[in-house]
């Protein structure tokens, strides 16, 4: 007697039977969708001037340490003379984004459409937010119009915004630009296996460990990407 089919069996029968050509079919028309998002990132970003992303969990509580360390750090970044990117969601986002509106300087939102519905959050610029469906899209344009990245403590998406960054100035399909790690508690041990592990295995070199600076302030923050681009007699203004 055949038994009932669980939820994720039937769904792989279902796969099964597709007709294929019809898959490949949708994922043409998948290109227009694509197409329609970079269109309106690079339209709406480049006209919003010199902007730093803050990275961060989007799980951490506003009670939390890091989140009033994210909502200083943004509040100085905007004095400073940068707009402030995030994802546009709540947690390490919201503080950013809240500390750049208390600053009066640009406050940016790039959310990211997921099953479980991430709002954004209300300190977002208006004007200044855009909604992707596709990870890879947005990961473009943070990379795209941002000056510099401050990464506080996160998870997996913190960390992989972190290492394509680098990825990116290391296999130079990039210019190199500030990236910054606040949090030397949160991060050290993940340092420390670079250097220790991945290094000594030879499979970065010594020099790609200078693509970030580790930091525990915001004025160390702001004035190691204020301190980058004064190499280059730049400034928020160029």
């Amino acid at each position: 007697m055949k038994t009932e089919l669980n939820e994720e069996e039937k769904i792989r029968e279902a796969l099964l039977q597709r007709d294929w050509t019809e898959i490949k079919s949708s994922d043409s028309w998948q290109i227009f969708k694509i197409m329609s998002e970079f269109v309106e990132g690079y339209e709406k970003l480049a006209i919003i001037g010199p902007c730093v992303t803050i990275f961060g969990s989007a799980r951490t509580k506003p009670e939390h340490e890091y989140y009033k360390l994210a909502q200083d750090t943004a509040y100085k970044i905007a004095k400073a003379g940068f707009g402030v990117i995030t994802g546009g969601g709540p947690g390490i986002m919201e503080a950013a984004n809240k500390g750049a509106r208390l600053a009066g300087g640009k406050s940016v939102g790039l959310n990211i459409q997921l099953p479980f519905e991430q709002s954004p959050n209300p300190f977002i610029d208006p004007d200044k937010l855009l909604s992707f469906y596709y990870f890879f899209i947005r990961k473009v344009m943070f990379v795209k119009y941002s000056q510099g990245f401050i990464v506080l403590p996160g998870g997996f998406g913190t960390c992989d915004e972190f290492f394509e960054a680098i990825t990116l100035i290391q296999t130079k399909k990039i210019a190199r630009f500030p990236i910054v790690m606040m949090g030397k508690e949160y991060w050290s041990q993940m340092l420390d296996w670079l250097k220790n592990k991945v290094l000594a295995e030879k499979n970065i070199n010594e020099k790609d460990l200078d693509f970030f600076y580790l930091v525990d302030s915001p004025d160390d923050a702001v004035k190691h990407i204020d301190d980058f681009y004064k190499k280059y007699s730049l400034s928020p203004n160029f």
